[in-house]
């Protein structure tokens, strides 16, 4: 059996990425950043049309329906090259909403709309975070068994802005006293289920992009700074760092491309905590190699660190993906199969 990747999915890739380096290079992402925005980062619309029409939005959308007719492997594959890129914005949640144009997210799959989600469930944080509302058009809401979207101005009353970790992700902690009107009833329990573990795993998708990037930062540094007259990889320590980070990120590829194939709850879960840990010590091993100047705001370091630390708070914890998967071994332990 071949778990290579194909042609046409190695194409996807290399166009993603070819797209995000030339429309949202280091140089875009430290504007984004640095600027007077900073704090109060709004969303550069044309790019996002411009990923509305380059198909990242509607890539499981039939074709029948307009959008480009593939599958969730493809879909990680994508956001994987967006998490690389640190590409800021609230793609799982319109990507999502692409496919569900008839409740309310028109726009979604072209670029014309941006779409953010609050999350209601079970097991949903108390006054959970909004990403990117000033910006939304509408919200993807998922409370209880249910999932709908609203426009954004219906959370405007029950949402206030918080002090994001990271610049590039502005926050809002939502309280809102029932769900919004038109939220609940949308699409039903069983796709409510579905949106959740996708959204869960395509946000592993961008953890696995960011620790596959700062795995490369670490050997590019490595290889470049010197110390005592050579480069600081020939010393073993440095070694050793990089290659730990080599291994969670591989590692975590691998569950994260068979969970997209298979969808089962539990290999989601697998592959978030996975994804989550990768994306988060990779982002901190990598600040050790770059020594001191890794800890200044000139360097892109913490900015992975603290999109990871995002992340991780984000569709499933690591305290949801634990239990998710203490269940499904006690299933399997009290069933026999």
């Amino acid at each position: 059996m071949d778990f290579q990747l194909d042609d046409d999915q190695r194409a996807l890739r290399d166009g993603m990425r070819e797209l995000l380096e030339r429309r949202f290079p280091r140089a875009r992402l430290r504007t984004a950043v640095d600027g007077p925005e900073r704090g109060a980062m709004t969303l550069d619309r044309a790019l996002w049309r411009e990923l509305g029409a380059a198909g990242f939005f509607a890539l499981r959308l039939p074709e029948s329906a307009g959008g480009v007719g593939l599958g969730l492997p493809e879909a990680v594959l994508a956001m994987e090259e967006a998490g690389r890129a640190l590409l800021p914005g609230p793609l799982v949640a319109t990507q999502l909403a692409a496919g569900l144009a008839a409740a309310g997210a028109a726009g979604a799959a072209e670029g014309a709309a941006v779409v953010t989600a609050l999350d209601l469930g079970a097991g949903a944080v108390a006054d959970p975070l909004v990403e990117h509302l000033a910006s939304a058009d509408a919200v993807l809401v998922l409370s209880g068994e249910d999932a709908g979207v609203v426009p954004a101005g219906a959370l405007a009353d029950s949402a206030r802005p918080i002090r994001s970790v990271d610049p590039a992700t502005p926050l809002h902690r939502a309280r809102p006293s029932a769900p919004p009107p038109g939220a609940v009833g949308a699409v039903g329990a069983a796709a409510a289920r579905r949106l959740r573990r996708e959204a869960a795993l395509l946000t592993a998708a961008q953890q696995l992009g960011s620790a596959s990037r700062t795995v490369r930062m670490a050997v590019d540094h490595a290889m470049a700074r010197t110390q005592f007259g050579r480069p600081i990889g020939a010393f073993q320590a440095v070694q050793h760092l990089c290659a730990g980070m080599l291994v969670r990120a591989e590692s975590a590829r691998s569950v994260v491309y068979a969970a997209a194939v298979t969808e089962d709850a539990g290999d989601i879960a697998a592959a978030k905590l996975l994804a989550d840990e990768a994306a988060v010590r990779n982002a901190r091993d990598c600040l050790q190699v770059h020594g001191g100047m890794g800890f200044t705001w000139e360097a892109d370091v913490h900015l992975h660190l603290k999109r990871a630390w995002v992340r991780a708070g984000q569709w499933q914890t690591a305290a949801g993906a634990e239990e998710e998967l203490a269940a499904g071994l006690l299933l399997t332990a009290e069933t026999g199969l």
